[in-house]
């Protein structure tokens, strides 16, 4: 081990044999998601800087520690990107936040989660084990495939250390298009696309004034030709690059005027998750501002009273909602799982940090 890894080492054996617990330290750029920010902080910004790079073999290899821009503008140089569009809540920010929470932006409906470009990982238990699964290539991964449940745990599993990630060619076109529409129209529209040959990526309806008729930005990549042969097809005012590329930037790190009524009032932003074909929730007193992912994604301002209308709306949509920036002043609990997800990660929890240490209630209350 490096020095840097056999100190950390060293802290969550003491912290296991003391019972303490353990507050896993990156960039804190997503410290106001999630449940209560307890124990003793464990840093991981010595473990920096990227260990390989195979832009032949769409790879790169990189320390947990790794600032995320670090990263981006290593691939940028080698026209490469993390296609899933990361987002940038502040600055600071490391590759192994980015995995432990498993946040995807504006691209996920189309390009995939966090989780479908992480090859391999390594990380501290909660015994002090340094582990490693996967590779860097699919065929690496046999067996459970370990470090794809590292994503989205918030490090309750132990503390990340390497990743392996899977990178993609940046498309060599792109073009945005924008239709004024309500938010059932923008849903009309998108399942209609959806059904066609069309190179979607990005999709975002953003209510208007009145929250009702607002606007829907849908970004095109792929190839030149397909790219414009969609343009073409769909019509749409065309919205120039120098403008667009800003917008999906400011959305995907909720920089965006879209976020300001829930900011403006101090309400909590919430997050509905729904079929991409579900219609438009109604759910009295919460606010929509804003639909992506083609639809499956949507944000709500939310006062106290709205939490169980916009929450018994998305489950009869087959869904589900959930506080992603708490109101003014409090902090979010975390959602409760289902049963037999809340079994699994119990077992989990046991055998990766048996004493318990682990950023304690951050995922799940209680554990």
């Amino acid at each position: 081990m490096s020095p840097a890894l056999t100190q950390i080492a060293e802290q969550i054996r003491a912290a296991a044999a003391d019972g303490r617990a353990l507050r896993l330290c990156g960039g804190g750029t997503k410290d106001f998601h999630g449940g209560p920010l307890e124990g003793e902080p464990l840093h991981l910004r010595d473990l920096r800087g990227i260990v390989s790079h195979e832009p032949s073999e769409l790879v790169v290899t990189v320390r947990a520690g790794t600032p995320l821009a670090e990263l981006e503008a290593l691939l940028q140089a080698h026209g490469q990107c993390l296609p899933f569009e990361p987002p940038q809540f502040g600055t600071g920010g490391t590759v192994g936040g980015m995995v432990a929470a498993g946040i995807a932006g504006p691209a996920r409906a189309s390009v995939g989660s966090v989780r479908d470009y992480v090859l391999g990982a390594s990380l501290v238990n909660g015994r002090g084990e340094l582990l490693t699964f996967g590779g860097q290539v699919m065929k690496n991964v046999a067996g459970y495939d370990v470090s794809r449940v590292l994503v989205g745990a918030w490090g309750t599993l132990g503390a990340i250390t390497e990743l392996s990630l899977k990178v993609l060619p940046v498309p060599p076109a792109e073009a945005t298009l924008a239709f004024e529409c309500t938010q059932a129209g923008a849903l009309r529209l998108l399942n209609a696309w959806g059904g066609q040959p069309l190179p979607l990526n990005a999709s975002a309806w953003l209510a208007g004034p009145d929250g009702s008729v607002g606007h829907l930005h849908l970004r095109l990549r792929g190839a030149v030709a397909a790219v414009q042969s969609a343009c073409r097809q769909l019509g749409g005012e065309t919205v120039p690059q120098d403008t667009a590329v800003p917008f999906w930037a400011a959305l995907r790190d909720q920089r965006h005027e879209a976020f300001a009524p829930a900011q403006a009032a101090g309400l909590a932003l919430w997050r509905a998750s729904v079929p991409q074909t579900a219609p438009a929730l109604a759910a009295e007193g919460a606010s929509a501002l804003l639909v992506e992912w083609h639809g499956a994604q949507r944000w709500y301002a939310v006062p106290d009273g709205a939490v169980a209308a916009l929450a018994d709306a998305a489950r009869q949509a087959g869904g589900w909602a959930v506080s992603f920036r708490p109101a003014a002043g409090r902090r979010a609990e975390p959602a409760p799982l289902p049963p037999a997800l809340q079994a699994i990660h119990q077992r989990l929890k046991a055998a990766f940090d048996p004493a318990g240490i682990f950023n304690r209630g951050r995922l799940v209350a209680g554990l």
